[in-house]
């Protein structure tokens, strides 16, 4: 992980939290969610999504806020914190023998800088550890599945909505072209 650890915890669920780390510059810490965080990422997740879901017909400005609600595990989710404020969530929950990559959003001021891959990277390290291969799924034609790519994921099969991919325990991540 090229962002440097200055310190690590323990979530209140006993998982590990992610350590303070540094990307790009900006300070950034995985802090343990709490069900009070649910409407900040619901209004993240619709501001985030709303460009791919329009592109592809599919944006409805309270189904896309009440489906993080009806899926929110503050157990699984960690918030992105950057300088004391929301900079993005992700959550990281067991399903069918995988570990399932969901809600993973940065702020938009956020994207772009190298943090998405920082906090993918730490969160993969903590897989590969445990030995376990990643799931996800991704809209067909978002920026985001690029960086899923850098990072070892491949199709696993898709639908005219969502690709999905996976990731085996311990997969080489990919540098970016021109790097």
């Amino acid at each position: 992980m090229d962002a440097g650890v200055v310190g690590s915890g323990t979530r209140p669920d006993g998982a590990a939290r992610a350590p303070v780390a540094s990307a790009g510059g900006a300070g950034w810490v995985l802090r343990a969610a709490v069900a009070a965080d649910v409407e900040v990422i619901a209004e993240l997740r619709a501001t985030v999504m709303r460009a791919d879901l329009e592109r592809l017909g599919r944006y409805d400005a309270q189904r896309v806020r009440q489906r993080l609600r009806d899926s929110f595990s503050p157990a699984h989710t960690s918030i992105i914190v950057i300088d004391g404020e929301l900079g993005g969530c992700v959550t990281v929950r067991p399903v069918e023998g995988r570990q399932w990559l969901e809600h993973f959003y940065l702020a938009p001021d956020r994207q772009g800088r190298g943090l998405g891959s920082a906090v993918l990277r730490t969160v993969l390290e903590r897989t590969d550890a445990q030995g376990m291969t990643v799931g996800l799924n991704v809209l067909r034609g978002s920026a985001a599945r690029r960086l899923y790519e850098r990072h070892g994921f491949v199709v696993e099969s898709q639908d005219p909505i969502d690709v999905f991919m996976m990731r085996p325990p311990g997969a080489v991540a990919r540098t970016p072209e021109g790097s």
